[in-house]
C-alpha cells in the first residue's frame, strides 16, 4: 500500500483557498495556508512540492485528486501536471490522495448555482470566481458531476508549474548561475552547457526552501502533452490483472464478510435466527449491524451460503407497496406540496396560455414519466476495514473520500485524526460511490471484529434490488403555439429528492435544512437556452419514497427526456422541422453549433430508405452543450438502432480521444436506459435483482457513435455526464418519427420491441 495512506489533519487560515501559490478572489489575493497532506508520509531526501507533486529518490509521483472509474481521469489530471512541470507522462506514477481539503472540488460548487451556463454577467462570472471559498470550508473532495477537469484545468497545472520553478531555484543556489539562464526538459534542470540535474537529485534541497510564486501558465500554442490524445496510464494494469479495486484488497488474516439488507427498502430487522448458518464450514460469525445483517467467513462464498441459512424478520414498509403507488405519490405532489423551486419564470405564462383561444394559437398538453433505475456498476459495492489499537483503516472505491472519512469515523465513534482512506480504482461509480453506506457499514462490521481485516461485499441481487436509485419522476407540459413556433411554455416536474436523501444517509459534505431548494429536481429544464417569451419551470418535492441518489447526469437524465420531446410535440404541432425550430429557438451561439454540428454529421434533412427515421434532441448540462441524433429502423423483428451521432462543447479538448469515448459511454448509457431498465415494485419488494431481469442493452443492439468534440463555449468542462441525457429523447423522436406513436414513459421497451 502507499504512504499515502497516512496523514495529518492540520488547520488552514480562514479565507484561504489556493492549494499552492496565490489566487485572486475579487480584488484581493490569498496566500496558500491549506495543509498539504503529503508531507507527513515523506522521509530524507523526499519532497512534496505541492499536494499535487510527490519527488523521491526512486521517481516522481503526481496525486490526483479524483477517483479512477473508469473515465481516464487520472490520466488527464497528471497531464495537467506533467505539461506544467516538464515530465514526460511514460515517466511518472500516478497515485489517488489522501482525504483533504486540500483536494477541494470547487466545480460542484459552481454546479448548484443560480445562474445557467449561459449567463456571463459580471455576477455570474464573480460567483464562479469565489466558488472554491465554501468548497475549501465544506472539503469538498468529490469525483461527479463532470467537474474534474471543470476544477482541475488551472490549479494542478498551477501546481506543476510552481514545483518546476522551485526547482529551477534550488538549481540556481546550487550552481551558483541565474534562474533565467535554466531550462527544464524530461523532469530535469538543464544548465546552459546542457548539463542535466534530475528533479530527484534535487528533491531533498527543495523540500526545505520556500515554494516559487505562481508564474504564469503555458498558452495552449506551447502544450506538448495537453490537448492530444494520450495512452492512459492505467491500461497495462487494468489489461493485465494487476490493478487493484476494493474487492481486490488483501490483508494478512482477512476475512471475508457479505450483507444482507431488508428486502424492503429503507426497511430495518426485528431479529434473525443465525444458529443453522453459524453451523456451516468456514463461517465465523454473523452480525447485527443495526438495519442489516452480515456474515463473516473465510471466503465470500462461504459467507453468500450463510446468509441464506438465516432466518429473518423484517419490519414491513411504510412507503407505497407497488410502483403504481409511487406514482401516486409523486403525482400527489403537484397539488399538495408547495413548488421546490421556481427558478425560470419569464413574462405572464398565464396570460399567454388562457389567451390562447383568441390569439389562435394551438394549445399542446402531456405528461411524461420514467422508472427508477439502478446503477449497476459492474465491480459490485466492497470496502475492507481493519480496526485496532484504537486506528480505523478503510480500503474502498469511493467518490468522496473525504466524506467517507467523516462517516467512518463516525461509524466507528472515534475521532476522524484515527481514520487512513486509501481510495482505490473504482470497477464503476455513476454516482452509486459517492453513496456512503458500504463504508459505514464496512466499518460497522470491523469494529465488531476488532483486529481482523474483513471486506464487506454487496451481493448484485442486493445492491441492484436496495438501491439507491435513480429517482422516478413525472413532468408534464402545457405550450401554446403560433405561427410556427411556440409562445408559451409552462412546465413541471415531480420527484422524491435527491439531496435530502443523501442528507439523511449521511452522504453529504454538510448538512442540508429541508427548506434549501434540491436543484437537481429541476436542472436541465429551467436553464435550457430556448428564447421562448413565456416560460415557466416549477420543481415539486414528492414525500420520500425508496433510497434515491445521484445517477449519471443526475436530473438532467429524467428533466431532458421531458423537456426534449416535449420540444419535438411543440415542433410537430407548429408543423416545423425539429432542428430549424430548435435553431430558430436557441440564444447561445455554442449551443446552436452543436446542434448545427450533429445535424451536418448525420446529413439531417436528406431523404432516407424505407423503414428508417431519425430524432434529435439537445441539452445545456454541467456546462457544456450537446446534440444528438438516433437513426431507427424498423425490422420484421422490432425495431433496430442504425446509428447515434453526438457533438459536445467542451471548452478545452484536454485529450480528445478520451472525450470520445466518455461520449460513447454516455450515449450507451443512456440508450441502454431508455431501452429496457427499470426498478419496479410489488409488495413493497423490488422486483428486479440482476442483469437478467434488470437488461443492460446488448453489445448487439448498441449503435455505432459518431462524436465531435467543439470548443467554442468559454469555460471548460467535462464530458462524463452530457453524453447521457439526450439519449432517450433522442431514440423517442427517431420512434415517433418511424411509427407515429408518441411514448411519453420510459422504457420504450415495454411499448415496443428492440432487437
Amino acid at each position: 500500500m502507499s504512504r499515502l495512506g497516512t496523514y495529518t489533519r492540520r488547520g488552514f487560515l480562514i479565507g484561504s483557498v489556493a492549494v499552492a501559490g496565490g489566487v485572486v478572489f475579487g480584488v484581493r489575493s490569498y496566500r496558500a495556508n491549506l495543509e498539504n497532506p503529503l508531507t507527513a508520509a515523506l522521509g530524507p531526501g523526499e519532497a512534496a512540492l505541492t499536494p499535487y507533486v510527490k519527488i523521491t529518490a526512486d521517481g516522481i509521483t503526481i496525486i490526483t485528486p479524483r477517483a479512477e472509474m473508469g473515465q481516464g481521469i487520472h490520466t488527464t489530471l497528471a497531464s495537467l501536471v506533467a505539461e506544467e512541470l516538464d515530465v514526460d507522462l511514460a515517466d511518472i506514477a500516478v497515485e489517488h490522495g489522501p482525504p483533504s481539503s486540500a483536494y477541494f472540488n470547487g466545480g460542484v460548487v459552481e454546479e448548484g448555482y443560480p445562474f445557467p451556463a449561459t449567463d456571463q454577467s459580471a455576477l455570474a462570472e464573480f460567483a464562479r470566481a469565489q466558488r472554491d471559498i465554501p468548497a475549501v470550508f465544506l472539503a469538498y473532495q468529490i469525483t461527479g458531476g463532470s467537474t474534474s477537469t471543470h476544477d482541475a484545468y488551472e490549479k494542478m497545472r498551477r501546481a506543476g508549474a510552481i514545483a518546476r520553478e522551485t526547482l529551477k531555484a534550488v538549481a540556481a543556489t546550487r550552481t551558483g548561475l541565474p534562474v533565467a539562464d535554466l531550462k527544464t526538459q524530461s523532469g530535469a534542470v538543464v544548465l546552459p552547457d546542457a548539463t542535466r540535474l534530475p528533479y530527484t537529485e534535487l528533491a531533498a534541497d527543495a523540500a526545505d526552501v520556500e515554494l516559487a510564486d505562481a508564474p504564469a501558465l503555458r498558452p495552449k500554442s506551447e502544450w506538448r502533452i495537453l490537448g492530444k490524445s494520450q495512452d492512459r496510464l492505467d491500461v497495462v494494469a487494468k489489461s493485465t490483472g494487476r490493478a487493484i479495486y476494493a474487492s481486490d484488497i488483501r490483508l494478512p488474516g482477512m476475512r471475508f464478510g457479505v450483507i444482507r439488507r431488508s428486502p424492503y427498502p429503507i426497511g430495518t430487522i426485528r431479529s434473525f435466527d443465525a444458529t443453522e448458518a453459524l453451523a456451516l464450514p468456514g463461517v465465523e460469525a454473523v452480525l447485527d449491524i443495526g438495519t442489516a445483517v452480515v456474515a463473516v467467513a473465510t471466503t465470500t462464498w462461504a459467507a453468500m451460503q450463510a446468509l441464506d441459512a438465516v432466518t429473518y424478520d423484517w419490519t414491513p414498509p411504510t412507503y407505497p407497496a407497488d410502483t403504481e403507488g409511487h406514482f401516486a405519490a409523486i403525482a400527489a405532489a403537484f397539488a399538495t406540496n408547495r413548488p421546490n423551486s421556481r427558478q425560470r419564470d419569464d413574462r405572464d405564462v398565464e396570460a399567454a396560455l388562457n389567451g390562447a383561444a383568441t390569439s389562435g394559437a394551438e394549445v399542446i398538453e402531456a405528461e411524461y414519466r420514467v422508472p427508477y433505475l439502478a446503477h449497476t456498476t459492474m465491480e459490485p459495492m466492497s470496502a475492507a476495514a481493519l480496526y485496532q489499537n484504537g486506528g480505523l483503516q478503510i480500503w474502498a472505491g469511493t467518490q468522496g473520500p473525504t466524506v467517507a472519512r467523516r462517516e467512518a469515523a463516525k461509524a466507528a465513534g472515534i475521532e476522524e485524526d484515527a481514520v487512513t482512506i486509501t481510495t482505490t480504482l473504482l470497477g464503476g461509480g455513476f454516482g452509486r460511490r459517492g453513496e456512503m453506506d458500504f463504508v459505514q457499514n464496512a466499518v460497522k462490521v470491523a469494529i465488531q471484529m476488532e483486529g481482523t481485516p474483513v471486506l464487506l461485499t454487496y451481493s448484485r441481487e442486493d445492491d441492484t434490488s436496495r438501491g439507491p436509485y435513480r429517482p422516478a419522476a413525472i413532468g408534464r407540459f402545457k405550450a401554446t403555439v403560433h405561427n410556427g413556433l411556440p409562445v408559451a411554455v409552462d412546465v413541471s416536474t415531480a420527484s422524491p429528492s435527491i439531496l435530502k436523501g443523501i442528507n439523511d444517509r449521511g452522504g453529504s459534505p454538510a448538512s442540508i435544512p429541508d427548506i434549501v431548494p434540491d436543484f437537481t429536481i429541476s436542472q436541465a429544464l429551467w436553464d435550457q437556452p430556448y428564447g421562448i417569451e413565456n416560460y415557466r419551470v416549477t420543481a415539486y418535492r414528492s414525500d420520500p419514497l425508496l433510497p434515491v441518489g445521484f445517477w449519471r447526469s443526475v436530473g438532467a437524465s429524467q428533466n431532458s427526456f421531458f423537456h426534449e420531446c416535449m420540444m419535438d410535440e411543440i415542433a410537430v404541432a407548429a408543423g416545423r422541422d425539429p432542428v430549424e425550430m430548435r435553431l430558430d429557438l436557441i440564444t447561445d451561439d455554442p449551443s446552436r453549433r452543436v446542434l448545427e454540428a450533429v445535424a451536418e454529421m448525420a446529413d439531417w434533412g436528406t431523404p432516407l430508405p424505407e423503414g428508417r427515421a431519425r430524432g434529435v434532441a439537445f441539452a445545456l448540462v454541467f456546462g457544456a452543450p450537446t446534440a444528438q441524433i438516433v437513426e431507427v429502423e424498423q425490422t420484421p423483428r422490432g425495431i433496430r438502432l442504425t446509428h447515434a451521432w453526438v457533438a459536445a462543447d467542451v471548452g478545452v479538448a484536454l485529450d480528445p480521444r478520451n472525450l470520445d469515448a466518455q461520449l460513447i459511454s454516455g450515449v450507451s448509457y443512456g440508450l441502454s436506459a431508455a431501452i429496457g431498465e427499470k426498478i419496479t415494485l410489488s409488495d413493497g419488494m423490488v422486483e428486479q435483482s440482476n442483469f437478467h431481469d434488470y437488461p443492460p442493452m446488448r453489445m448487439y443492439q448498441a449503435p455505432p457513435v459518431t462524436t465531435r468534440i467543439l470548443e467554442n463555449a468559454p469555460h471548460i468542462r467535462g464530458a462524463g455526464e452530457p453524453g447521457t441525457p439526450c439519449a432517450a429523447p433522442a431514440l423517442a423522436n427517431a420512434v415517433f418519427a418511424l411509427t407515429g406513436e408518441r411514448i411519453r414513459s420510459l422504457p420504450l421497451g415495454d411499448h415496443i420491441a428492440f432487437v
